[in-house]
């Protein structure tokens, strides 16, 4: 945890702090007039966000937001301005999300921090993820809003720092991110499950995903999801999830069965059954539209388009013509 105090001549003086202990070191000085006064970049539409650093486009992001919201300068200064690279903030900001009063948030960050600095892969995640957020969700008004304010987003990426404990055999202390993570953020993903990049945890409350389960690249997964198993076998016993899927709210995805690239769930669904690629599943238990032996292709990727629910209504209304 970081503090912070503005002096009489408008300093911004930071320590770190761990919790229940003294200060270990005095660090940043920053000064309160050039974080509001800065200007803040404008950038031409069109302009590829992609090329450019994403850790400057959010500390652009930051300076605006406290532009808009002195109040809000601390805040933005210790989450995000102090910080030269994304590692260290994300370490600082979940340190603090996850932390209690046995459990230091300077502990955590340190903790954190050897991950993130020690696997470039979950830094790249972590980019893409943000990427995903932002371009799928219409009330993600900026990649700092979903950084410090998304849980899903945040969930995921603790979830993929106990992912890299657990798969060190540092099971313990993984469980604990995960039970941290399943009280503060209100998912449960188990250490052991593997999830790929460019995530959408969308809302996220009552997502539960089981030790096995598998999740590939560009995925969105609305709240109340459940990857489960049948309760009745151990071992490899969760879903598979293909690359570009989407799972609508409220679903039920139970047992080591696959569904396809491309495809899509219907919220409200329980799925029992693999489902192919690129078709759509709905119902309780679920089926395919279209049928089983002449099922409806979709010829756009769901998990990017977030599109729930537009082939579904075409087809029940061909259904009653």
């Amino acid at each position: 945890m970081i503090l912070y105090n503005i002096d009489t001549t408008g300093h911004i003086h930071s320590r770190r702090y761990y919790s229940g202990l003294c200060p270990i070191h005095a660090s940043k000085t920053a000064h309160y007039s050039e974080i509001q006064t800065q200007p803040v970049p404008v950038h031409k539409d069109g302009e590829d966000e992609e090329d450019e650093d994403l850790w400057v486009t959010m500390k652009d992001e930051a300076r605006s937001n406290v532009h808009q919201e002195p109040i809000l300068s601390n805040y933005y200064f210790s989450a995000i301005l102090s910080h030269d690279v994304i590692e260290s903030a994300l370490a600082d900001h979940l340190s603090v999300k996850l932390s209690d009063s046995s459990l230091p948030s300077g502990t955590l960050y340190d903790l954190f921090m050897s991950v993130l600095t020690d696997d470039s892969e979950i830094v790249t995640a972590v980019k893409d993820d943000l990427r995903a957020v932002k371009e799928r969700d219409p009330a993600c008004i900026s990649y700092v809003q979903c950084f410090l304010n998304f849980k899903g987003f945040l969930g995921c990426q603790a979830h993929r720092i106990a992912h890299k404990l657990w798969s060190q055999d540092r099971k313990v202390v993984a469980l604990v991110i995960q039970n941290r993570v399943s009280e503060v953020c209100a998912l449960d993903i188990h250490p052991g499950a593997k999830i790929g990049r460019g995530i959408l945890l969308d809302h996220a409350t009552g997502v539960v995903i089981g030790e096995t389960a598998v999740i590939g690249n560009n995925v969105s997964i609305l709240h109340n999801v459940t990857l489960g198993g049948t309760g009745k076998i151990s071992g490899d016993r969760h879903p598979k999830i293909g690359d570009g899927v989407l799972i609508g709210a409220g679903t039920c995805v139970l047992g080591n069965v696959r569904i396809g690239d491309g495809a899509k769930i219907g919220a409200g669904s329980v799925v029992l059954r693999d489902v192919p690629a690129r078709t759509t599943a709905v119902g309780n238990p679920a089926k395919l539209i279209g049928g089983k032996q002449n099922p409806v292709k979709l010829d756009k990727i769901p998990g990017l388009t977030m599109d729930h629910t537009s082939d579904i209504i075409l087809w029940k209304l061909e259904q009653e013509i």
